[in-house]
């Protein structure tokens, strides 16, 4: 590089203050008001601009790039802060530049309003207060367990506990000691009565008959104890009864010792004895019921929904809670408060007939009588017959895991309705399957195992899965079937513009397409395309025993309809007699549209669980249902007929005491008329046996 061309690359000082010097001379124009202190003149306030910011509107806009003292900035925002509103406002963007103003893209301002005058209205609303946004809902799987577990054992689990401390040992051994004592007091009352004892072992065994007395006092202690206990708490209940019984039988039996006579004490003995077994049974149902709800892993209840189908409700099944039954499994059923009411009016019918007999003929004979109008009012198996059809079927609902809530789910789920079944209710998942595969005329193999599937997919049912699974493993492609329409035993929908066809053989008869020979199987899902058959799915169901037990209770009873929802058009009526022996003259096989319907409906949210079941299947359910349909009707049965033979025995010593027969007021008929009572009574307990 010359001389000459290094003196042009070096800059002079003097040359850099002229440079300012004139800038300053640009800008001397303006007023002290407007010129900011500090901004001219220094080094340092030096702004490289890499926009463009014209100092005035009609300022050209230098090029990117170009040195801009800090001091013309400032003045220029300056004189754009005191421009009115309703000025034009001029900008470049960043990275364009234009030769004149023209080419510069135009923004108006909005007019200027005056906030909170009058016709001004905000366009946006702002809440009032702080803004909190929402917390994000977590799902956790568990979290649903760990409640239900929390639950359990602050209830179920906790009372379970309690009960196996109190036992069922003392009980049992009170019961076999109290019928030991029955038993030989019976059977001294019975020689006696057929004169198999002299007459000079009279007072042995009226002091056999007296003591036996006592020994069933002794150990029903705590069955009197509860009796009394009802009485301070302004209720009556037989245990009250059987207190009554016992001070009539001792005032009797001192009497009976004074005058050589046998007094009443075998039958108290057997009324002893049968309600020390009531209470067994209600303890153990109770244990039985604990155990199931706190070995529980999921709830799920049966409630009822009004009006489910043609006027009838329908027992559904949904979510169930621990307070379900916690809450009303103790409940006082109507026949319990029936039975009370009887009692009470037992005693004062008894104190009637005392008081007759000892007007007339003595206190002796009113005594006599009022002791055995007691007895003979209450057979003795009244004690069991609202305990023991609960207990029988406990046991039964303990193996399903089962429990039904109270004598409201009781009495709730015995009213006429209908049961619907799903498919999954007779078939769970994994009992259908398919077993084999046989393609017909010229479509390819991927086609037709993909409309098939296009079909099953529309329907839904058991099936959908088989068939989905089939088309995955061939990578084949899914479609959508439209216009799906429901048939007795088949279904048909357009797929891919062509029309195709599923079901059984007969439908395919019935539809017109031609069936070649050798293509007859039982359990099999025929399909055509365009009215040709083009594929056989040959399809097999497993029976479980408890689909099998749970539909055969539903077919049992009448008042009750099991109804057929599910989209699995194989399930039809001859399939399900063949495949589960049973009668299907209770089902209903309603259409697809109405199925749909009827799956569409719930029931109210504040509808009340009738009874819960913690394991999957149509066992628990089922057998919950006609269960407490068994249980209302032993109970309503067993309570008719027990007062009808308690009236009945209350008339018959009304008449004895009017005439004065006291001849016929013997222990050995008093006996004898409970124990012809007492056998209609134990077989209607019997009853829910037969669900």
């Amino acid at each position: 590089m010359d001389e000459k061309e290094r003196q042009q690359d070096t800059f002079d000082l003097e040359e850099i203050l002229k440079e300012f010097s004139e800038t300053e001379e640009e800008t001397s124009g303006l007023t002290e008001d407007e010129e900011i202190p500090g901004a001219p003149g220094d080094e340092e306030d030096i702004l490289i601009w890499n926009g463009v910011l014209p100092t005035t509107p009609s300022a050209k806009a230098p090029s990117l790039g170009d040195t801009v003292p800090l001091g013309d900035v400032t003045r220029a925002v300056k004189k754009m802060e005191h421009t009115d509103l309703d000025q034009t406002v001029t900008f470049t963007p960043v990275g364009q530049e234009y030769e004149d103003e023209e080419s510069l893209p135009v923004y108006s301002q909005a007019p200027k309003v005056e906030p909170y005058s009058e016709g001004w209205e905000p366009e946006y609303e702002q809440p009032i207060g702080e803004y909190t946004p929402q917390e994000p809902i977590v799902f956790r799987p568990k979290s649903r367990l760990r409640e239900l577990k929390r639950k359990l054992v602050a209830g179920p689990e906790k009372r379970y506990y309690e009960l196996s401390e109190l036992g069922l040992g003392k009980l049992q051994l009170a019961i076999f000691c109290n019928l030991l004592v029955a038993l030989l007091s019976a059977g001294t009352t019975v020689m006696h009565g057929l004169g198999m004892i002299p007459d000079n072992r009279t007072r042995l065994v009226i002091f056999i008959q007296f003591l036996s007395l006592l020994l069933s006092a002794l150990l029903g202690s705590y069955q009197l104890t509860e009796g009394f206990g009802d009485i301070l708490k302004k209720r009556f209940s037989l245990n009250s009864l059987l207190l009554f019984s016992l001070l009539a039988c001792l005032t009797d039996g001192i009497i009976g010792l004074q005058q050589v006579r046998i007094p009443c004490c075998a039958a108290f003995s057997l009324n002893m004895t049968m309600s020390l077994w009531s209470a067994y049974q209600k303890r153990n149902t109770e244990l039985g019921q604990m155990d199931t709800m706190r070995k529980a892993t999921r709830l799920d209840s049966v409630v009822s929904c009004a009006d489910y189908y043609e006027g009838r409700p329908g027992f559904l099944r949904g979510e169930g809670q621990v307070e379900d039954f916690m809450d009303h499994y103790d409940a006082v059923s109507g026949p319990e408060k029936v039975m009370s009411g009887y009692a009470l009016t037992v005693l004062m019918a008894s104190a009637v007939i005392g008081v007759v007999a000892g007007f007339v003929y003595g206190p002796v004979l009113g005594v006599q009588s009022f002791a055995a109008a007691l007895l003979v009012a209450v057979p003795a198996s009244a004690y069991v017959t609202l305990s023991r059809p609960m207990a029988v079927l406990e046991r039964r609902l303990h193996k399903l895991g089962a429990v039904i809530c109270g004598w409201r789910g009781v009495k709730d789920l015995s009213v006429s309705g209908v049961f619907p079944l799903n498919d999954t209710d007779l078939f769970p998942t994994g009992t259908a399957k398919m077993n084999g595969v046989k393609f017909y005329g010229q479509r390819s193999p991927d086609q037709v195992v993909a409309y098939a599937a296009a079909l099953m997919g529309a329907c839904g049912g058991g099936m959908e899965p088989l068939f989905t699974q089939l088309l995955d493993s061939r990578n084949g492609h899914h479609y959508d079937a439209q216009g799906l329409r429901g048939y007795p035993g088949g279904i048909g929908a357009i797929v891919n513009e062509e029309a195709v066809l599923a079901g059984t053989q007969q439908f395919m008869q019935d539809m017109g397409v031609d069936m070649p020979a050798g293509t007859r199987v039982s359990q099999a899902v025929y399909v055509a395309i365009d009215g040709q058959l083009s594929g056989i799915f040959a399809i097999s169901y497993a029976k479980t025993k408890a689909a099998a037990s749970g539909l055969a209770t539903l077919c049992g009873y009448r008042r009750l309809c099991a109804v057929m929802v599910g989209g699995d058009f194989m399930l039809t009526e001859s399939f399900l007699r063949n495949q589960f022996g049973v009668s299907t003259r209770q089902m209903v096989f309603p259409n697809r549209e109405t199925r749909q319907a009827l799956q569409q409906k719930m029931p109210e949210e504040s509808a009340p669980a009738l009874a819960l079941t913690t394991r999957e299947g149509l066992a628990g359910c089922a057998y919950a249902v006609t269960g407490a349909r068994a249980v209302r009707t032993a109970s309503i049965a067993g309570l008719v007929i027990h007062m009808l033979g308690g009236i009945s025995g209350l008339v018959i010593m009304l008449i004895l005491a009017l005439v004065g027969a006291s001849f016929l007021l013997t222990p050995m008929n008093v006996l004898l008329y409970g124990l012809a009572w007492m056998i209609p009574g134990l077989l209607i307990t019997e009853w829910t046996r037969a669900i």
